[in-house]
C-alpha cells in the first residue's frame, strides 16, 4: 500500500485529475440512483398518506395513457359503490379540469374599456367534488374562511340540476395571491379564453361568478401552483355539461374500511360496474415505477458513458505510470518480487485512485442531490415536509462502492499485465 501511495504522490497533477474524473463519474451515477430511489420510496409514502385505496376510471383506461375519459353517473356512484361493496367507506367522484379566473379589478377595467397591458384572466386547475363525500381521503387544509359550507351538492338536486347555486369556491394560496383575492372576494370562471382585451366584457358576461369562501394550503395530491375547489355540479356547469345525461367526473377515489384486501374489492366493484376500470395502489405505484425505470435507464446510459470514459482515462494514466517506472518495477522483480506481486502493486494503485474518487464523488453526489431536491420541492408546493426526491439508502452507497471497485479493477488489468511482462534484463541495462 505504501508503495502505491508513493507512486501517486510522485505524480500529484496526474493523480488529482484522475481522481477528479473518477469522482465526477461516480458522483453522477450515485446521484441518479439516489434520485430514482427517492422518487420510488416517497411515491409509496404519499400514496399511503392519501387515504386513496382504489381509483375508479372509465372502462379501458390505462394509467400510462395520460388522459381519463369521463366517468358517467358520477353523483350516483358516490352511493352505489358503497352499496355494492360493504368494505367501501367512501367513494368520492372528482372532476378535474382547467379554467380561467378573472377578478373584480379586471372586470372593472373591462367595463371601462381600459384594460392595462398584460392584464388577462389567470389559468388554473379546478376540482369539483362533493365535500361531504371525502371521508378518509386527503383534502387540502383550509387556513382562512369556512370552506364549502353546504352539505351534499345542492345544485345537483337528485339529478335535476334545478337546485340553487351556492356560487362558493375555495382557492389555494397561490391562486388567491396571484388574483389578489381574499375570503369574501368575487371571482369569475370560464373554460374559454377571451380573444383579446376588447372581448373581456363579453367574457365576464358569459363567465360564472363565485364568492371565495376559503383559502387553502397547497395540495400535494394534485400538485399545482394554482388550484380551486368547488361543488361537483357547479364545476360541471363551468366546464360544460351539468345535466342528467352529462353527470360526469374524471375519477372516483375510493377509501376502504380495510385496505388489506384491495384487490378483492377491485374485482367486486368491477363486476358490479362494468363501465369502470379500477386501479389499486399497487397498480398506481407500478405505473410510477415504470416511469422511474425509464428515467433510470436513461440515467444509467449517461452514467455508463461517464464511467467508461473514466475507466479508460484511469487505464491510460496507469499505463503511463507503469512506463515511467519500468526500471523501478524491473528492479523489484530482480530483488525477488514475483510477477503477481508486481501486478498487485499496480492493481493497488488503481483501487486507491478509485477510493479517492469515491471520497470525492459521494460529497459531490450529496451536494447535487440536496440542490436538486430543493429545486424540485420549490416547483411543487404542498408536498409533505417529509417528502424528498432523493434517498441515500445503503443500497445506493453500496452501489457506488461496488462501482469504484469495478472501475479500479477494470482499469488496472492492462497496466498490471504490462508491468508483469516487463523484460527485467533489458530494463536494467537501458540508459
Amino acid at each position: 500500500m505504501r508503495y502505491s501511495l508513493d507512486a501517486l504522490r510522485r505524480r500529484p497533477g496526474r493523480s488529482a485529475l484522475t481522481v477528479l474524473g473518477l469522482g465526477m463519474a461516480v458522483g453522477l451515477v450515485v446521484l441518479l440512483l439516489a434520485l430514482s430511489a427517492g422518487v420510488q420510496s416517497s411515491a409509496a409514502t404519499l400514496a399511503d398518506a392519501s387515504g386513496v385505496d382504489l381509483i375508479a376510471a372509465s372502462a379501458n383506461t390505462t394509467l400510462l395513457g395520460g388522459s381519463f375519459p369521463p366517468v358517467s353517473d358520477a353523483h350516483a356512484l358516490a352511493t352505489q359503490i358503497p352499496a355494492a361493496d360493504s368494505n367501501v367507506e367512501t367513494a368520492s367522484p372528482w372532476l378535474t379540469g382547467e379554467v380561467l379566473f378573472g377578478n373584480a379589478s379586471l372586470w372593472a377595467a373591462a367595463n371601462q374599456s381600459a384594460v392595462p397591458g398584460g392584464w388577462a384572466p389567470s389559468s388554473s386547475g379546478v376540482v369539483g367534488w362533493i365535500p361531504t363525500d371525502n371521508s378518509g381521503i386527503q383534502v387540502p387544509s383550509i387556513y382562512n374562511g369556512t370552506g364549502l359550507t353546504e352539505p351534499g351538492d345542492p345544485h345537483f338536486a337528485n339529478g335535476t340540476y334545478d337546485g340553487p347555486f351556492t356560487h362558493q369556491i375555495v382557492l389555494d394560496q397561490g391562486l388567491a395571491v396571484a388574483l389578489g383575492l381574499s375570503v369574501g372576494s368575487r371571482v369569475w370562471a370560464s373554460p374559454a379564453a377571451p380573444a383579446s382585451s376588447a372581448q373581456l366584457e363579453g367574457w365576464y358576461a358569459n363567465a360564472t361568478p363565485f364568492v371565495v369562501v376559503g383559502i387553502s394550503g397547497p395540495f400535494w395530491l394534485l400538485p399545482s401552483a394554482f388550484l380551486a375547489f368547488g361543488y361537483l355540479s357547479e364545476i360541471q356547469s363551468v366546464l360544460g355539461g351539468a345535466t342528467a345525461s352529462t353527470d360526469y367526473a374524471s375519477l372516483v377515489l375510493i377509501h376502504l374500511t380495510d385496505p388489506t384486501q384491495a384487490s378483492t374489492d377491485q374485482v367486486r366493484i368491477e363486476s358490479a360496474f362494468p363501465h369502470l376500470t379500477l386501479f389499486t395502489l399497487a397498480d398506481i405505484l407500478g405505473a410510477i415505477q415504470h416511469v422511474v425505470d425509464l428515467y433510470r435507464t436513461f440515467g444509467v446510459l449517461i452514467g455508463a458513458i461517464g464511467i467508461v470514459v473514466a475507466a479508460l482515462f484511469t487505464t491510460t494514466i496507469l499505463l503511463m505510470s507503469v512506463d515511467d517506472r519500468s526500471r523501478e518495477l524491473a528492479l523489484l522483480r530482480a530483488v525477488g518480487h514475483t510477477r503477481a506481486r508486481v501486478g498487485a502493486l499496480v492493481v493497488e494503485e488503481g483501487l486507491l485512485l478509485g477510493a479517492f474518487g469515491l471520497a470525492l464523488g459521494l460529497p459531490l453526489a450529496y451536494g447535487g442531490a440536496v440542490a436538486i431536491n430543493h429545486f424540485l420541492l420549490s416547483q411543487l408546493p404542498g408536498l409533505p415536509t417529509s417528502f424528498s426526491f432523493v434517498s441515500f439508502e445503503p443500497a445506493v452507497i453500496l452501489a457506488g462502492v461496488g462501482l469504484v471497485v469495478a472501475v479500479g479493477l477494470a482499469a488496472s488489468i492492462a497496466p498490471a499485465a504490462r508491468a508483469m511482462q516487463l523484460p527485467v534484463a533489458e530494463e536494467l541495462r537501458a540508459p
